[in-house]
């Protein structure tokens, strides 16, 4: 296999290796002015002590020549430093137990014309991935790599897929030009090192000034001079990340036409695609469990259930199986992406899926051998693999006794009938999901006789859906194009609508914009009274026409108090920030008065909720348990300068449990309107 570096790939790891040699430059500027320093600081405390021989001239010698070393071992500090992979989540494997996934990894290494890993772990995860202990020595003695295989992943994925992706992993590792992006992230590493990673190094200095006031005077000149450094390497950091950055995208590119050539295009083309799925379908389940936590319910088996509801959500939204998967496409992908904005993410380690798929198709490699097999067959007693790690992912929850072990088929019905339960009927169309009926006068559309030229159909058409995730894109592409005028995020260029633009003309586009939200949110208002005056007219003929306007009068006032409760929340939200950050004690109390300003609303609020019958009958018994509990009492959250921990958990579970709860009855009354309106259909 002989694979021709792009063009593109060349350029970037020249820039890389530019930022590398800019950063020696200036690193060794440093080091030099910090070496020089030290002689300098060593010189004059010795200078001092000969001068004036006391005591305190001692101190303030020793204290002088310790200045320069600070800074020294500040800047040599990285060499001693090792990155070590977290393995307490992973699962050592060997030929002897696997020898089918052996073959196959043996396979790729072999094509890839790279070695077999140092070791085979398997995770957990909804991916597979390269990764080694690192350290500054690492840039010149060579270090076998470790590959990780996450059973989320191969739960999901064909033999032939897996070895797609598996042979990425590899491609990172397989030309030689490849270990030009090691060389940068090592960079990154010493600079952050130097930036972010100083907690041994802080407390070393503190010791140090901390023997003698007269050494606490030089630590705080170090400490001054160590942020000048710091200031200049900050800099570095963003010019080496960016670049780093980008040539980490062209070897993925490059990672991917080395799976190409070993499994084929298509293979990877398809898991790209469906690990979206793969991992929702997961964080799904997991989830779902966390709710379980209060009634003491684990999984037998977290995979079974990943894979069932994979293939329950891929039916839901009608997408083609292949080899029983999913084959999810770059139009299902894009499915509500309406957005016109497109800004290239230079921060970004990896390009879109989307990207990757259409640079696969252009290389369009074929294999005539195919295995469509589950990749699940490589490893034998696959069931109890997955229950071992199940039962580890568990181990760490806390439950209040040993639980009940819930086992696949019944969390799948559950699953799926709590699904069907919440789901809005088809008929709709998906016109909901992302949307609730706009408010509208009411009363003025009365006694309507008239049958509508409208159906169903039409009402809830796709040309209406996309009016509605248009729109959603505008908001979006909105809030980007300010945060780009505001400077918070920081581009020359940008495209709308394929036209390029400069960022000084976020104002032009903004105002096209407003515009354009202006006519779809009519259209959107005028869809939704139609919708009205449909199902009015099909109310009025079994005479239930003032039944639906009630329902629709409940709804509008329930979605007024939703906005209320999530006004509130905001504002409960703001006032308890300060608990996260260092606050004086007087900024404290005061804050807690402005909040206890605000609970009566808060109060108020609750007591609704516990009212609401169609809550009562859903609300978990520790919601309502903690409900009742802050209710009873005006509690005192800040005293004798200490946070009231307990009370303070109290307040803030009831905050929480207020938005949720706020936003459940909002659901539910969304839910009773839409139901009665198909109904109305049937009669």
């Amino acid at each position: 296999m002989n694979i021709q570096l792009s063009d593109n790939l060349k350029k970037m790891t020249f820039k890389a290796i530019f930022a590398i040699i800019i950063f020696i430059f200036v690193y060794l500027l440093l080091l030099v002015s910090a070496i020089a320093l030290t002689i300098l600081c060593a010189l004059g405390g010795i200078g001092l002590i000969i001068v004036l021989p006391k005591f305190f001239t001692i101190l303030l010698g020793v204290g002088l020549a310790s200045l320069g070393f600070l800074v020294l071992i500040f800047l040599f500090k990285f060499l001693f430093k090792k990155h070590k992979v977290d393995r307490s989540h992973l699962t050592e494997i060997h030929r002897d137990e696997y020898p089918l996934l052996f073959k196959v990894i043996e396979d790729i290494a072999n094509e890839a014309k790279t070695k077999f890993p140092k070791k085979v772990y398997l995770s957990g995860d909804v991916n597979a991935a390269v990764f080694y202990d690192s350290s500054f020595w690492s840039m010149f003695f060579p270090i076998r790599k470790n590959l990780q295989i996450g059973l989320g992943l191969v739960n999901t994925v064909t033999e032939q897929e897996l070895k797609a992706i598996l042979a990425h992993e590899f491609g990172h590792f397989s030309q030689r030009s490849m270990s030009v992006g090691s060389y940068v992230y090592n960079v990154n590493e010493v600079i952050f090192n130097m930036l972010y990673d100083n907690e041994s190094f802080d407390k070393m200095i503190q010791s140090w000034a901390n023997i003698s006031g007269y050494f606490s005077i030089f630590v705080i000149i170090a400490v001054k001079i160590i942020q000048g450094i710091q200031w200049v390497l900050r800099k570095m950091y963003g010019f080496v990340n960016v670049r780093y950055m980008a040539l980490s995208r062209e070897m993925e590119f490059h990672a991917d036409q080395v799976a190409a050539n070993i499994a084929g295009s298509l293979p990877l083309e398809e898991s790209l695609l469906r690990m979206t799925l793969a991992q929702y379908s997961y964080n799904l389940v997991l989830d779902s469990y966390g709710n379980k936590i209060e009634n003491n319910i684990k999984s037998q088996n977290i995979y079974k259930e990943q894979f069932a509801v994979m293939n329950f959500l891929a039916e839901k939204s009608k997408i083609s199986f292949k080899n029983n998967l999913p084959m999810v496409s770059i139009i299902d992908l894009n499915k509500y992406n309406k957005s016109k904005l497109n800004i290239e993410d230079q921060w970004a380690s990896h390009p879109g899926t989307e990207e990757r798929v259409t640079a696969l198709k252009r290389l369009n490699i074929q294999k005539e051998k195919n295995s469509n097999n589950p990749a699940s067959d490589l490893f034998p007693n696959i069931d109890d693999t997955e229950e071992k790690f199940t039962e580890n992912i568990f181990s760490n929850v806390v439950y209040k006794d040993t639980g009940t072990i819930m086992k696949p088929e019944e969390f799948i019905n559950e699953f799926t009938d709590d699904f069907n339960k919440n789901a809005f009927p088809e008929e709709y169309n998906g016109y909901y999901d992302s949307k609730n009926p706009l408010p509208f006068d009411i009363e003025s559309f009365t006694n309507m006789e008239e049958e509508l030229m409208e159906s169903v159909d039409t009402i809830f058409s796709k040309d209406k859906i996309d009016n509605i995730y248009g729109y959603i894109a505008l908001e979006n592409d909105k809030d980007i194009l300010n945060a780009i005028r505001r400077k918070e995020i920081v581009i020359k260029t940008f495209d709308y609508d394929g036209q390029r633009y400069k960022s000084k003309d976020c104002t032009t586009v903004l105002d096209r914009i407003e515009e354009e939200m202006a006519i779809l949110k009519s259209k959107i208002e005028n869809n939704d009274i139609n919708i009205y005056k449909f199902f009015y007219n099909q109310a009025y003929k079994t005479g239930k026409e003032h039944e639906l306007k009630g329902i629709y009068i409940h709804y509008f006032e329930q979605d007024k108090e939703c906005d209320k409760g999530k006004a509130l929340y905001k504002k409960f939200e703001d006032l308890t920030y300060f608990m996260r950050v260092v606050t004086p004690y007087e900024q404290i109390k005061n804050n807690f008065k402005l909040i206890s300003h605000l609970e009566p609303e808060l109060k108020h609020g609750i007591k609704l909720l516990l009212e609401n019958p169609k809550l009562s009958a859903e609300m978990s018994k520790p919601t309502r348990d903690n409900f009742e509990r802050y209710l009873s009492h005006d509690w005192i959250y800040f005293s004798n300068d200490t946070y009231e921990e307990d009370n303070l958990q109290i307040l803030l579970s009831s905050i929480n449990d207020f938005i949720q709860q706020t936003m459940r009855c909002n659901f539910l009354s969304k839910f009773d309107l839409l139901r009665y309106q198909i109904e109305l259909l049937k009669n």
